[in-house]
């Protein structure tokens, strides 16, 4: 398993990286062979040289997509398509690979593959195709695991410790076992990342403290079915227990501060827990039946 994030090609470690140092010209070539208005162009190439404004000063770069530009995440992942998708495809299909497959999203991607062999062939290639178009794989988020279905079993016969974890899109992954000793892919919720979340909730709250307890409540609701829309993951029960209760432990702080008169006790915000807040409840279905492909003959 590689699990690869592309940073700016020359930046030192620990450097803010405001914006990624892709060549104008390929991007301009890339997106030339599907557009053929000379406009669009023109405009995209404005884009690109406008600028951001940071702190009151604006700072303009020969390369690179300016960071919090609206068009760029579209451009970076046309970019990325052609220096890093099509190239991908094109080394899986080469003779003597075993089986591999790739998941990206903008620049964080996982790899994974049947051999180490082929791991370690392709990390050393990619850095070279990164290079030759100005990108770099990011030194501390770039690494080469061992996961999967066996991976247990062959690190404890090499007297080894478990499997390593990998983040990807808001999950540590990590390799789980069923209740009957069958492998599963377990995904948990990051923790940082639910932290920075509850940290935004509680101030956006407390703006919140003179509005009643139904509007609140209200949207409390919202926001807590919003993160379950997407965290609500097979085997991620727990971590959804514990977002909800830490919301419900907010929001009674908030009410107890209203007034030095206001009371608020613990089953008082059971009820309003239960009025308001909804139960976590698993809803998205097992990659088992996700992926399931029945065909008609």
């Amino acid at each position: 398993m590689l699990h690869v994030r592309i940073c700016p090609g020359g930046a030192p470690k620990g450097a803010s990286l405001p914006e990624y140092t892709i060549n104008h010209e390929h991007l301009i070539a890339f997106i030339e062979e599907r557009i053929g208005d000379r406009r669009v162009i023109r405009l995209i190439r404005k884009w690109l040289k406008a600028g951001v404004m940071e702190n009151g000063v604006v700072t303009t770069s020969d390369i690179g997509s300016p960071q919090g530009s609206v068009i760029s995440p579209l451009l970076s992942n046309i970019y990325l398509y052609r220096v890093f998708d099509i190239w991908a495809h094109q080394w899986r299909q080469s003779p003597g690979r075993g089986c591999m497959i790739v998941v990206r999203y903008a620049d964080d991607f996982v790899c994974g593959f049947e051999r180490e062999a082929d791991a370690k062939a392709f990390l050393a290639d990619l850095e070279a195709r990164m290079e030759t178009y100005g990108l770099s794989l990011h030194p501390d988020k770039t690494r080469l695991i061992e996961f999967g279905r066996y991976a247990a079993e062959r690190r404890a016969s090499r007297g080894l410790g478990k499997p390593e974890t990998f983040t990807f899109l808001g999950f540590t992954h990590i390799c789980g076992r069923t209740r009957r000793g069958k492998f599963a892919l377990t995904r948990k919720s990051r923790s940082d990342r639910m932290r920075n979340k509850l940290r935004e909730i509680k101030e956006q709250l407390r703006r919140r403290i003179n509005e009643s307890i139904p509007e609140q409540g209200r949207w409390l609701g919202q926001v807590v079915r919003g993160y379950f829309a997407y965290h609500a993951v097979p085997g991620n029960s727990r971590a959804l227990e514990a977002f909800r209760r830490n919301i419900g432990i907010e929001w009674l702080r908030l009410l107890r501060r209203r007034s030095q008169r206001a009371e608020c006790s613990w089953e008082k915000l059971a009820r309003l827990a239960r009025q308001w807040l909804p139960m976590p409840r698993i809803l998205h279905p097992w990659p088992s039946v996700r992926f399931a492909v029945k065909h008609p003959r």
